[in-house]
């Protein structure tokens, strides 16, 4: 695969990713923050504050993970490196 295609696979994919993170928030924070039966049209300010803290703390986590994934990800790429550079093979 030339190098120009998967540069545009990665980006689909990241794109992907974010859409699915963003749905996922979405769904989580509404069903934790806002009552299934509306009274108002407009949120409340309780239903605000904690719909601002649950995004929050879900783009928090977001990012330590991406941040864990991609320390692990260099770490394999490493020890991959080193073990073909052990055997000999490249």
């Amino acid at each position: 695969m030339d190098p120009l295609r998967a540069q545009q696979l990665a980006a689909e994919l990241e794109v992907d990713m974010m859409a699915d993170m963003y749905n996922r928030m979405t769904q989580a924070c509404h069903r934790k923050c806002v009552p299934p039966y509306y009274k108002d049209a407009e949120l409340s300010k309780g239903e605000s504050v904690c719909l601002d803290r649950c995004v929050a703390k879900y783009l928090e986590v977001h990012e330590r993970m991406g941040k864990k994934l991609t320390e692990l990800s260099v770490q394999d790429e490493e020890l991959l490196k080193r073990m073909q550079q052990g055997t000999g093979t490249a």
